[in-house]
């Protein structure tokens, strides 16, 4: 399978602090690749770094074949933050109105995009007084409006219902059926069950990457969870 995203050498210095240490990682081309691990263990960075939106220190990230961060990029990935990334005084009508005049994409996009995320009935509705995961279904709707090939969200599930995360990685898995690649970082681990290939990250290193089979094998363990512990204690609870 080919590589959406391919990454060498990434080393990532941030407040003094060397955060990533010299990353190869290739994330394939469809699918839903999740990035796992606990707080701190720089996945957002890492993905920072993917939109091009992260000053690295060493080694390439080729995203689509360019250079990440190259402008012709910029109508190709789609970036969801962590904080919602919308305009708490406007509508969502106006927050799209308004990203999609950015993007230079049409009112038929705007309305796709909101039978995608479900938010059809909340067109008028400031986004302020949105619930979290209605502002989370927001943010991701500015993040589709222009048909990105790439799709990079940071933990965009977090602070959830059960319900909701369901719902919204059913979108996730709608998106890949549908042509797009989606890297989509949580340190949940149940969430790597909804994943089709995993990187597992932890103190700025790859730990171990690949299917969610592929890792009970090399770990002889059916629970994911419980097979990234074994990984780190074979790594003597550090990653080089």
């Amino acid at each position: 399978m080919s590589a959406a995203v391919s990454i060498r050498g990434l080393r990532v210095v941030r407040g003094g602090r060397e955060v990533l240490h010299g990353i190869d990682l290739d994330v394939a081309a469809g699918g839903v690749t999740g990035l796992l691990g606990p707080s701190g263990s720089g996945k957002t960075t890492l993905m920072r770094s993917i939109v091009g939106a992260q000053v690295v220190a060493e080694g390439a990230v080729s995203v689509l074949g360019l250079e990440a961060g190259s402008p012709p990029l910029r109508s190709r990935v789609g970036y969801q933050t962590q904080a919602p990334s919308v305009y708490a005084d406007l509508t969502v009508q106006e927050n799209l109105d308004y990203f999609a005049a950015i993007l230079d994409v049409g009112p038929e996009r705007i309305g796709e995009t909101l039978r995608i995320v479900g938010l059809g009935e909340f067109l008028r509705q400031q986004a302020g007084t949105l619930s979290g995961g209605e502002l989370a279904r927001l943010s991701l709707a500015a993040a589709l409006l222009n048909e990105p090939e790439i799709l990079v969200l940071d933990e965009p599930t977090v602070g959830l219902d059960p319900v909701l995360r369901r719902d919204l990685w059913a979108t996730f898995h709608a998106l890949a059926d549908g042509g797009a690649t989606l890297l989509v970082s949580s340190h949940v681990m149940d969430e790597a069950e909804r994943c089709d290939r995993l990187v597992l990250l932890r103190e700025g290193a790859v730990l171990a990457a690949g299917t969610p089979s592929e890792l009970r094998t090399a770990t002889g363990l059916d629970d994911l969870g419980a097979a990234f512990l074994a990984l780190v204690e074979d790594s003597g609870g550090r990653v080089p």
